[in-house]
């Protein structure tokens, strides 16, 4: 069954099925070995054919959070129902959780401004290691929940956005 990521702005249709090892990654025509072997300090060694990355791995519903070569990256998965609504005018949902416990590193956004989907809204802290939370689609920013260096628990809702006028 193919399945949708959207990383970054760019969406990806992928595929992932059982191999000898561990399990094949199905991307259009190129079909990759992968496996992700956990480390008992909470981070893991991810093998993809012939090489190996150290990532941090976290994740929430439907986003995983991959910290990998000092880069945090956010994967969304894309369930087809909520695909079909935001092709045809549905919105988002407008309120922007916390994907783990942290703090506010920088606000690059303020009440009233516009903001276009990808855009940076925040970017916050955990246990060390930044994460920037993008704009899920367009709109304006209705509120702030948060202040800089102010800290907060998984699912706190950071900034709340409403549809542009």
């Amino acid at each position: 069954m193919e399945h949708r990521f959207r990383l970054g702005d760019a969406e990806h249709p992928v595929a992932l099925s059982r191999s000898p090892q561990a399990y094949r990654l199905h991307v259009g025509d190129t079909r990759l070995d992968i496996r992700l072997d956990p480390a008992a300090d909470g981070r893991a060694r991810l093998v993809v054919g012939d090489r190996a990355f150290e990532v941090v791995i976290a994740t929430h519903g439907d986003e995983v959070f991959v910290h990998l070569d000092g880069e945090a990256h956010v994967l969304r998965y894309q369930h087809p129902l909520d695909r079909l609504a935001a092709q045809s005018g549905g919105s988002a949902d407008d309120r922007i959780s916390a994907p783990m416990p942290g703090s506010i590193v920088s606000l690059a956004v303020q009440v009233g401004e516009t903001v276009s989907r990808g855009q940076t809204l925040l970017v916050m802290e955990s246990m060390k290691m930044e994460t920037t939370l993008l704009a899920p689609r367009d709109g304006v920013v209705a509120a702030i929940r948060f202040d800089k260096a102010q800290s907060f628990d998984r699912d706190a809702v950071l900034l709340e956005l409403e549809p542009q006028a």
